[in-house]
């Protein structure tokens, strides 16, 4: 091989490494992207709850996402619902999100075990 074909060779390496990079790149600002969007979403979500919250409903709530996050984020959707469509009047207290928290376990099944003893 010649010192030419060695040239040749390392500019269509160095090419291929540049298209590829080039593609990489695109692919970080679409990923920062959606990082962004997804702290508004989480910016305007909290606004949302200390709208509607007061302080103590909003510890409970933190507590709640503790415990049972995926209860918590379901609570949480609940209220930014209620709170975007005109259904909450005002703050909800300690008291009212507990009142609410009652009805959604209410409305899902509990479940019994029941033994059969032979």
């Amino acid at each position: 091989m010649g010192d030419d074909e060695l040239a040749q060779i390392r500019q269509k390496r160095m090419a291929e490494m540049r298209a590829q990079s080039g593609a990489g790149g695109g692919a970080g600002d679409q990923q920062k992207q959606m990082e962004e969007r997804a702290k508004q979403m989480e910016d305007m979500k909290n606004g949302i709850l200390s709208q509607v919250l007061d302080q103590k409903a909003r510890a409970r709530l933190n507590t709640l996402m503790v415990a049972k996050p995926d209860k918590g984020k379901q609570v949480e959707a609940m209220l930014c619902q209620m709170a975007q469509t005109g259904q909450l009047g005002g703050k909800l207290g300690d008291e009212e999100l507990k009142g609410l928290l009652d009805r959604m376990s209410g409305s899902q099944a509990s479940s019994k075990v029941k033994f059969d003893r032979r």
